[in-house]
């Protein structure tokens, strides 16, 4: 039997946002040997983009892999199928239609490409280097400009039958509710609980409340930032709107508790930069909404990865994942 040396071996993962691409080559450990970026939106077609992102990252695996034993790349993308190794009909990105993207990275690299969407590989990611080591069920909710989320039940994230099970960040928590600015759909969690929709809800509070200190911004500088700045000074609109995201984002929760019944929830991204002003009505509500033989079972933990790097580090756990 061959001795296999882990400390050898480099994966090679790609993150493809709607106007950046960050990529890095990690080893087992979690550590980022070199790392880059080209955007994402300057080219007209995957083919081009591909061979972008080939003239920049071959350099790199040329200076740091050399005498590593290169395990193939893993790609978060959005809409990306696990399955087919595809993207398909992503609203973010300029690509349309069904691209049969990891094929294209194979042909072009030489290395098998695994892809998954970008709050997927955010939970392999932590399961495998940050606050989810050890654990085997788990969902992870991305809060930044929208909602993500990636659920792991007995050590395997859950795909569904087409590859696009999990997203959690469209479910409707408000019937009727707020439309959302892209799917149309009214009451989704990601109308609430992502950092547009915590923008939306800052811009409505501060309407009604002239005295708030939201309103000595402009109306273009109110975001999820400006709306922490306010909060940490006091002001209690601020203050109502964490709170009233921490609400919605809670009740949303306790359903996903009862639904896969996880050891914890994972939370990720800018908007948990508001801490306990989010936290705290978040935690209250999704106890508070759970059946008793669920109540004060699950831990709301922050994640451990560096916000910068983790999604590359998400997107190379693919290529470990066996």
């Amino acid at each position: 039997m061959s001795v296999v040396d882990l400390s050898k071996q480099v994966a090679l993962g790609i993150d493809i946002g709607g106007t950046n691409t960050k990529f890095g080559l990690v080893n087992h450990r979690g550590q980022i040997l070199a790392k880059g970026s080209i955007s994402t939106d300057e080219y007209a077609t995957p083919e081009a983009f591909i061979d972008a992102l080939h003239e920049n990252i071959q350099p790199l695996i040329d200076e740091h892999a050399e005498g590593k034993m290169m395990e193939g790349i893993g790609v978060g993308a959005p809409n990306a199928n696990y399955y087919r190794g595809t993207i398909e009909q992503a609203p973010n990105l300029p690509w349309k239609g069904i691209i049969q993207f990891a094929d294209l990275m194979t042909e072009k690299f030489g290395q098998p490409c695994k892809m998954t969407n970008d709050a997927n590989a955010a939970a392999l990611g932590e399961m495998m280097y940050g606050a989810a080591r050890g654990m085997k069920d788990f969902i992870m909710i991305t809060l930044g400009t929208g909602v993500g989320s990636g659920i792991v039940s007995s050590g395997h994230l859950i795909y569904g039958h087409d590859g696009f099970a999990g997203e959690l960040g469209h479910t409707i928590v408000k019937p009727g509710g707020r439309k959302h600015w892209s799917t149309g759909s009214e009451g989704s969690l990601e109308a609430y609980a992502s950092a547009t929709g915590i923008t939306i809800t800052a811009k409505k509070m501060r309407a009604e409340f002239p005295d708030s200190m939201l309103n000595l911004y402009p109306e273009d500088a109110i975001n999820s930032k400006t709306v922490h700045e306010c909060a940490v000074k006091e002001d209690p609109v601020a203050i109502e709107v964490f709170r009233y995201t921490g609400q919605k984002l809670g009740e949303a929760l306790a359903n996903f508790v009862m639904f896969s019944s996880p050891e914890a929830i994972l939370l990720f991204g800018g908007v948990i930069k508001a801490g306990d002003f989010i936290l705290k009505p978040a935690k209250l509500h999704m106890e508070r909404n759970l059946l008793p033989i669920f109540r004060n079972k699950v831990r709301l933990v922050f994640s451990e990865l560096d916000e910068a790097d983790a999604a590359i580090l998400g997107a190379s756990a693919l290529v470990w994942e066996k």
